[in-house]
């Protein structure tokens, strides 16, 4: 099983922000859109980090409300780590386990196409297992 499984079911839709953006104004989107990160890019498409909620709490936690007025790229994570269409599920959880983050962006051939969540990769993996699980059952009780 590979990503663009994923990115298939679920869309290649991506919420940005600007580098430039306020804190308090990626809170907002955040919240608004109901998701745990988001991605801060450039005009031209680039993406220049990953900023996500626990970003947030730490930026509220060393400066106070204070960083609600700082830009998002004070708080985000530059050095994004990124994964391809055709990569394998399991490396995908390797290395959100390794890296310790929830968001992974997917980039084919430099172009983004899509970010999944560790949500994403668990409910793929929780439907591949009942659909597996439902077919042993149908051989079973076809074999009997």
């Amino acid at each position: 099983m590979t990503v663009a499984l994923i990115l298939k079911s679920k869309g290649s839709g991506v919420i940005s922000v600007n580098p430039g953006d306020s804190l308090a104004s990626v809170v907002e989107t955040l919240a608004s859109r109901r998701i745990g990160a988001v991605l801060v890019m450039q005009g031209d498409g680039r993406v220049v980090g990953v900023l996500s909620e626990r970003d947030v709490v730490r930026a509220l936690a060393q400066h106070g409300a204070g960083a609600l007025n700082m830009p998002a790229t004070a708080f985000m994570t530059a050095e994004v780590v990124s994964a391809r269409p055709g990569d394998a599920i399991e490396r995908v959880m390797e290395k959100m386990t390794h890296g310790r983050f929830r968001h992974l962006p997917i980039l084919d051939e430099g172009r983004l196409v899509g970010i999944i969540s560790i949500g994403d990769v668990v409910k793929r993996r929780i439907d591949d297992a009942e659909h597996e699980a439902q077919a042993l059952r149908e051989y079973v009780t076809q074999a009997g």
